[in-house]
């Protein structure tokens, strides 16, 4: 009797679901579904922005991320700064819920300049898991200094924060790595409310970074 030999041939891996919902310049999206990498889960973000201790942005959003982007970090300038947070997961479009809300977290000891109007001489505790010194310039001129993340410091992410604000990004690591020396001096001092309103913008468009970073992989 000839025996039959059945084989199976295995069904393709099924691509991961996940809700999208991605702010335009008026902070507000619309949720839709994607179909996801292979290399990537379903993924709930929000980034809060404070200045003078004061909420100024809450922005949330959800997308497709890397294992490496589902976590925190913040960006402190001083006088304002932003604090990420994120929840994933990896199970068809199980991001249904927000990220959770942050919190400025506590100082952690380390120390980085600042900038304030055109003096960027100061110096900033940083806060959490800030463990860089980040500088923002155009030119030779100084735009802004402070504290960050390791997540937002890698190479690829800081060629495409140069690439989204027209402007020169470092980092490093050590306290008061980021030398003022590169600081200019200009003739006239701007009012605090337009150096307020400088930083302001600059935390905004961090925020346009990291969704165009996630966007991107």
């Amino acid at each position: 009797m000839e025996q039959k030999i059945t084989v199976t041939t295995p069904k393709a891996a099924c691509a991961l679901q996940c809700y999208e919902c991605i702010p335009g310049l008026s902070l507000n999206c619309t949720e839709t579904t994607k179909e996801c990498p292979s290399n990537t889960q379903c993924g709930s973000f929000r980034i809060i922005s404070y200045a003078g201790g004061t909420d100024l942005t809450d922005v949330k959003m959800k997308m497709c991320a890397l294992a490496e982007e589902c976590s925190e970090a913040s960006v402190n300038l001083g006088v304002a700064q932003a604090v990420i947070t994120s929840k994933c997961c990896t199970s068809d479009l199980c991001n249904t819920q927000d990220a959770p809300g942050g919190t400025i977290p506590s100082p952690n000891g380390k120390k980085c300049y600042q900038c304030d109007g055109i003096d960027c001489t100061k110096t900033l505790t940083c806060n959490g898991n800030e463990d860089h010194c980040i500088s923002v310039a155009e030119g030779e001129t100084t735009k802004v200094k402070g504290c960050t993340s390791k997540m937002i410091c890698s190479n690829t992410k800081i060629a495409q924060i140069s690439a989204i604000i027209g402007a020169e990004i470092s980092c490093c690591q050590g306290d008061l790595c980021n030398s003022p020396s590169t600081a200019v001096t200009t003739t006239s001092q701007p009012s605090s409310t337009t150096a307020s309103t400088t930083t302001s913008l600059m935390l905004l468009l961090f925020v346009t970074l990291l969704i165009s970073l996630v966007l991107s992989s």
